[in-house]
């Protein structure tokens, strides 16, 4: 079994920063792509980062220039800098990790951009 766990959600003021981890744990194997999803109330889930196995990177372009996605292999865990948040960022994130041909969800945590 493999667990993902978020932390480092909450509330912040509009142009606040957050930093979203996200550790795996388990029998894990070769992780390949990570990235964080999100859900706003009454949307669809989005994509925002991705980290790929190879080493590159993407961003939805809503949050480029704002957020920046990182891993620490060593440490299987994975890193989302929220800059400059807005309200439209609340959401619950989502992380979620490929291992062969398996993908693995975290339980979200909630992000409130609000003053």
């Amino acid at each position: 079994q493999v667990q993902l766990v978020e932390s480092g959600g909450g509330l912040v003021q509009p142009g606040g920063s957050l930093r979203l981890s996200c550790v795996a744990s388990g029998s894990i194997f070769s992780i390949n792509d990570m990235g964080w999803y999100r859900q706003a109330p009454g949307k669809q889930r989005e994509l925002v980062a991705v980290s790929t196995g190879g080493g590159a990177i993407r961003y939805v372009d809503s949050v480029k220039g704002r957020f920046t996605i990182s891993r620490d292999n060593a440490k299987n865990t994975m890193y989302l800098q929220m800059n400059s948040l807005k309200p439209d960022d609340t959401a619950v994130y989502y992380c979620y990790a490929f291992m062969g041909l398996y993908r693995y969800w975290g339980q979200g945590t909630q992000v409130t951009v609000s003053s």
